[in-house]
């Protein structure tokens, strides 16, 4: 007996999501939220580091394509700006430069603004007449001459068109020091993240595979300091740092060996946790094979446990290269402002003003911060969920 079979068609990739159990496809209906609600704000940041800085400061991102309204307000020109025609004299202007925006409706009266279309002609008495037009032309008519110092105030509701300008990425960009601040940054995240992934990866094979009184408290120590504040710490190590700094110039607070230490110490723990679970997760038959042929632990180490925990090391890094990259307040504790030895984001903290006048950059002050970390990430994401979920699920 014989039973033919048939192609009836290809469903896609509908045909995992069908044969899902209720709890996986919620499950993947949860993790899409997530990353959906992760990346919004991101998506919203970059299109605002576009946007003008007046349309930053009165509308959202997402009304960026789109025409806004807004009230607004200007003043004519003066008595010096006037001019004879015809036995009239006039005041002509603009109250916004050309093609900018466009007027719905004016007024004469901060309580009625929108009185008036455009084209048509305010009486203000005394036969002096406003006429304002779509494109922002004002005229002010009178049959005498004009005698007023200050300008006759409009108010109007222009339409707002999309406007889209690199003019933020310019102020940084082109901004004193911010080539030497990134650097300086460089300077000081790529020491504080080798010193302690080297650091850690001999702790985590010591703790994994060797024997000595102490361990499992030591390590219990070390597990216990992630739980403590980096805020608590700064105060207490910047004063460890005064006293021996006469005696050791190496540990002096305003220096790069000095945060080198300081990122050092504060990424340690965590380091030593995730690869002291992967190595121990490795076989064990490697490790007695190799003291079988006479390898020493630390020819064991260097040619067996590092190329075997590439994965974990490349997670820890983007860890700590991130967090060091990215970070401020350590910065302004152990570094000075000066031009040698402000890093990245205390630079852009600084172009901000003491009364955050240039908050508008903000959003590009972002992304130009994020480029390196973005570079690092992609560099090494292959090896990231692998390295980061061997190191938080084995145990040894």
């Amino acid at each position: 007996m014989s039973v033919r079979m048939e192609k009836v068609g290809d469903t896609g990739p509908l045909l995992p999501l069908v044969n899902m159990t209720p709890g996986a496809l919620l499950a993947r209906l949860a993790l899409l939220l997530i990353v959906v609600l992760w990346t919004l704000p991101t998506f919203g940041l970059f299109i605002s580091s576009f946007r003008d800085k007046d349309l930053l400061s009165f509308s959202g991102w997402w009304t960026a394509l789109s025409v806004t309204e807004r009230g607004e307000a200007a003043r004519t020109g003066t008595d010096e700006d006037q001019v004879e025609e015809n036995g009239a004299w006039f005041i002509r202007g603009e109250v916004f430069q050309p093609g900018e925006k466009e007027i719905l409706a004016f007024g004469i009266r901060s309580t009625e603004p929108e009185v008036y279309a455009p084209g048509e002609s305010a009486d203000l008495g005394d036969g002096v007449t406003l006429t304002v037009q779509a494109d922002g032309r004002y005229e002010l008519r009178s049959p005498v001459e004009f005698d007023m110092s200050r300008g006759r105030r409009i108010y109007f509701r222009a339409a707002v068109p999309p406007k889209f300008t690199l003019a933020n990425y310019g102020e940084i960009v082109a901004s004193e020091g911010v080539d030497q601040a990134f650097i300086n940054t460089f300077t000081v995240t790529i020491p504080s993240t080798i010193i302690p992934i080297a650091i850690a990866a001999f702790a985590a094979y010591a703790f994994s595979w060797t024997e000595f009184p102490g361990r499992q408290l030591l390590f219990a120590v070390v597990v216990g300091l992630l739980v403590v504040p980096l805020q608590m710490s700064l105060i207490p190590l910047l004063r460890m740092y005064n006293q021996v700094s006469h005696i050791l110039p190496f540990f002096e607070a305003k220096s790069y060996p000095g945060i080198w230490l300081a990122h050092t110490g504060f990424g340690l723990p965590l380091a030593i946790f995730l690869l002291r679970n992967y190595i121990a997760g490795l076989p064990k038959e490697i490790i007695e094979s190799a003291h079988i042929d006479g390898a020493s632990h630390f020819q064991t180490f260097t040619r067996l446990i590092l190329p075997l925990s590439m994965p974990a090391l490349a997670s820890f890094a983007i860890f700590q290269f991130l967090w060091v990259w990215n970070d401020l307040l350590v910065a302004l504790v152990f570094l000075s402002k000066d031009l040698d030895q402000i890093v990245m984001t205390s630079q852009l903290r600084e172009l901000l003003g003491s009364r955050g006048d240039n908050w508008e950059i903000l959003t590009s002050s972002a992304f130009v911060s994020i480029v390196v970390p973005l570079i690092v990430f992609f560099a090494l994401q292959r090896y990231f969920v692998r390295g980061l979920l061997a190191g938080s699920v084995k145990g040894g």
